[in-house]
């Protein structure tokens, strides 16, 4: 495992570091001995910071568990979130930091995250409230070490994070994809010259793993055989020396071990003008297949009215990616054709509560609609009336 120096605090950081948000799952429910297996392999490989948030389901108690059975509490740097969306008042800091505490099982907090800033006007009002205040008091009762934001906006607000106080760490999107999007390269080298920047979505949700087009896989197998797709999406991310370390959603063996020998030897500065040419080939056919740049990071959710939203998007860009069957094999599965709550996108009344939680700020409603021209023709809802019909289900609509 390679590290990479926080200078701020002086601590050594494994590279690669362990996105808790989606933990292994059996049966839709997260499977506590294998979560535990990985994170133990993590640490022996060298995985030193662990991430998670508040409102990660389960993530903050299963994580606080394993470490504290295995006794690896103070070999590990835990960063998680305050959830800023939930909170309306300052009394909301003690609340969920206390909650935190309790569910991690420590005393103290090694980096601690504003969850999901999206602008500077947020930050102002969370200043408003006594933040700074909070947190002065926090880091020097020892609760927190080190503080810092994760953010989801455009280039403009994140500058003006960046400025307005001594952060000591962030956390962006960033990966081959998103080179220009939310805080973008220029937002990268802005916060790399006060403060460690740690990158989530380096796969983008995965898509830049296991689903890209078979051209743009076509096109990284050509140049590099010996690399993966999610060799190529990690590579670039640890090639540029701003980052300090990539945190990846690994929930299976297979993706753990490929990711910890890439660790072993990603240095900036490792690829050459002709492996940034792939890139951009690569790109370019990424582009003409994705339409949706949804992330399947589930902030959206639950939706009031039962729409499985980043199920619909999956197979949504699945079906121009790969192929309008594999997409529509894959819609049936995500919406349910045979449930009385479907899932279908065709539920949606357009409440908005979807697009106020959107981390990647998505018209989700126009998104829902055009889902629905392609995933549910005319001939498919037929289908489906007949289906129900002959299993005795109606399409039924969750209640709020």
């Amino acid at each position: 495992m390679l590290y990479r120096l926080d200078k701020k605090s002086g601590n050594r950081l494994s590279i690669l570091g362990f996105g808790c948000m989606r933990f292994p799952r059996t049966l839709g429910v997260i499977d506590p001995r294998k979560t535990e297996d990985l994170i133990m392999k993590a640490l022996r490989g060298g995985v030193n910071y662990f991430d998670t948030a508040w409102i990660y389901p389960g993530s903050e108690e299963l994580l606080g568990k394993i470490l504290e059975k295995n006794q690896v509490r103070d070999k590990v740097f835990i960063a998680t979130k305050l959830p800023v969306v939930y909170l309306r008042g300052p009394a909301d800091f003690d609340k969920y930091f206390n909650q935190t505490l309790e569910r991690l099982r420590t005393s103290y907090l090694d980096y601690y995250l504003m969850h999901m800033l999206t602008d500077l006007d947020l930050w102002e009002k969370l200043k408003s409230w006594g933040i700074e205040q909070w947190i002065a008091e926090k880091k020097q009762a020892g609760g927190i070490r080190q503080i810092g934001f994760s953010y989801h906006g455009s280039l403009d607000g994140f500058l003006g994070i960046v400025d307005d106080y001594p952060w000591e760490f962030c956390q962006i999107q960033y990966n081959y994809a998103d080179e220009n999007f939310q805080a973008g390269v220029k937002g990268l080298k802005k916060a790399a010259e006060k403060m460690p920047v740690v990158i989530m979505e380096p796969l983008l949700g995965g898509k830049l793993a296991g689903s890209l087009p078979r051209e743009a896989a076509g096109i990284f197998q050509k140049a590099r055989p010996e690399w993966s797709p999610a060799a190529w999406g990690l590579n670039w991310v640890w090639n540029q020396e701003e980052v300090c370390l990539l945190l990846s959603g690994m929930n299976e063996d297979k993706q753990l071990e490929e990711n910890l020998a890439l660790a072993d030897k990603a240095l900036p500065g490792m690829l050459g003008p002709e492996d940034m040419d792939v890139y951009r080939r690569a790109l370019e056919s990424l582009n003409r297949a994705y339409r949706i740049r949804c992330t399947g990071c589930n902030y959206c959710m639950p939706c009031p009215r039962g729409v499985n939203i980043p199920g619909s998007f999956a197979a949504y860009n699945t079906s121009f990616s790969i192929g309008f069957v594999a997409g529509m094999q894959q819609f049936v599965t995500s919406t349910g054709l045979t449930s009385e709550r479907s899932g279908s996108p065709g539920l949606c009344i357009k409440c908005g509560k979807c697009e106020q939680h959107c981390p990647q700020h998505l018209p989700v409603i126009k998104n829902l609609g055009d889902v629905r021209r392609r995933m549910e023709p005319l001939w498919f809802r037929a289908l489906g009336r007949i289906v129900r019909a002959f299993l005795g289900k109606d399409r039924k609509p969750k209640t709020a």
